[in-house]
């Protein structure tokens, strides 16, 4: 029996950062993880080897761009998926390597096997050989993650069905995929297949895929994704997905219609891992969601158990994760964590990348009233030209007290240059700040300036606060 001062259920963004937290305040630190490597779903399914995949497809674009240019025949377009993963495999190793150092360099203890609760002070560990060990802690901080959602109608088989996990593990680039959902997973792996050549089909129940973002970014990916030959169906009411026995899969709309493809996949976002580790027994409160319930910095029903990341449900965002870690060890350990911020910024890493945070244009316009929108189109940049990427736009959600609101983005680099806006809101910034301030030439980040010169002319130009909606 070992015992522990903190135990980290969960090797994740949420669980490694909240074990590094505890350890630097002098815990003694345990992380125990069901892999056999560090890192959790974020490096090894989702965030790290879908944006690898991302750059590895546009790496594949370039080149296929530049032989066209020349009137040279490309070889073969359909560069095989084992290819492109072979690369991406080494970031992801690459990146277990220095998170596992990292806990090393703490000197935490890390545990490879399935635990489970046998009441508030114990866990069981099982390993691989199936020897089970019992560990005890003063704290325990659940950070299981989550698991890709499925549904009954649709059979996930691995083999010509795929959920958000297994995609990665396709042997080669099919012809033709459709994609159900319309949720981030789905959207980044639906633009990235078609980028790469791919037939893809978008389909999903809402008549607009990623219905939480400001509808200008949702315009602007939709007609990129058409752009790289892909289709969206929307507002679909899908029956059935079923393998038709020789080579093609069959998605059944239940007024009728049946869109074939190769391949399929489930992008229909994902659920809480809590399987098997048998909350129950702690006491610990799980609602009809299957999520746990928490107070501040993440304090569960029982005092003493912490639960942070995709366990306790929205943002769901690997940056989120981490934050929430940190706090619950903090709380922990008697600290204070600092200011939690109110504006925690979304990244979409699809093709092309989009990012928000802040008000949309019509939650600032029910909670403030008038407001002016300044936009900065990249084709208007030098920056854009000379990258040869000016497919792009910043939009800047302004009230009539001249505060920004919302900062919306779509484009390269849109996942960085998004900081730029939240420390702004953070500060409760006017538009005058970015008016009044000058940026790098040529950079992307000129958009600011661009917008909110745009913003600041609407808002002069509208005296005493006529509303108007200039587009």
């Amino acid at each position: 029996m070992g015992s522990y001062d903190v135990f980290v259920i969960g090797s994740g963004p949420a669980g490694q950062k909240a074990a590094i937290q505890a350890a630097k305040g002098g815990r003694k630190v345990a992380v125990c993880e069901q892999l056999k490597e560090v890192g959790g779903a974020c490096v090894h399914q989702g965030t790290i080897p879908s944006k690898a995949l991302r750059e590895r497809a546009f790496d594949q674009a370039k080149a296929v761009a530049r032989l066209q240019s020349m009137n040279i025949a490309d070889p073969g377009t359909n560069v095989g998926v084992a290819a492109l993963i072979g690369e991406m495999g080494d970031v992801i190793k690459a990146h277990d390597v220095y998170m596992t150092e990292q806990l090393e360099r703490n000197g935490i203890d890390v545990i490879h096997g399935r635990a489970s609760f046998v009441d508030d002070r114990q866990v069981n560990v099982r390993k691989i050989n199936g020897q089970v060990d019992t560990y005890t802690a003063d704290y325990y901080v659940i950070a299981s993650g989550s698991k890709p959602r499925l549904l009954d109608h649709v059979p996930v088989d691995h083999e010509f069905i795929y959920d958000s996990d297994s995609i990665l593990s396709l042997a080669y680039l099919p012809q033709s995929l459709v994609v159900l959902g319309g949720g981030v997973i789905a959207c980044e792996y639906a633009s990235i297949f078609a980028l790469l050549g791919v037939k893809v089909t978008l389909i999903d129940r809402f008549p607009q895929p990623l219905g939480f973002l400001d509808p200008d970014l949702t315009k602007r990916f939709l007609e990129s994704f058409e752009h790289h030959g892909g289709s969206f169906i929307g507002e679909a009411d899908v029956e059935s997905v079923q393998f038709d026995g020789i080579s093609r899969v069959e998605t059944h709309f239940s007024e009728g219609t049946v869109v074939k493809s190769d391949k399929v996949l489930c992008a229909l976002g994902r659920v809480s891992q809590l399987d098997g580790l048998k909350v129950e027994n702690a006491g610990v409160v799980v609602n009809e969601k299957q999520l746990v319930e928490v107070g501040e910095a993440g304090q569960t029903s029982v005092p003493h158990i912490y639960a942070v990341g995709d366990v306790v449900g929205p943002p769901s965002l690997a940056s989120a994760s981490m934050e929430q870690g940190r706090r619950a060890a903090c709380a922990i350990l008697g600290l204070n964590p600092g200011r939690e911020s109110g504006w925690i910024p979304t990244g979409i890493y699809a093709v092309p990348e989009m990012a928000s945070v802040g008000l949309t244009e019509a939650q600032a316009s029910e909670a403030h009233g008038d407001v002016v929108i300044g936009y900065a189109d990249f084709s208007e940049i030098a920056r854009g030209h000379i990258a040869n990427s000016s497919d792009g736009l910043l939009k800047l959600i302004v009230s009539a007290d001249r505060v920004v609101r919302g900062i919306h983005i779509v484009g390269t680099q849109a996942t960085d240059l998004i900081h730029i806006g939240q420390m702004g809101l953070l500060q409760n910034a006017t538009v005058d700040v970015y008016v009044e301030n000058v940026f790098n030439f040529p950079t992307y980040a000129e958009t600011y300036r661009v917008a909110a010169l745009q913003a600041a002319a609407r808002l002069a130009a509208r005296g005493a606060g006529e509303s108007e909606r200039v587009a």
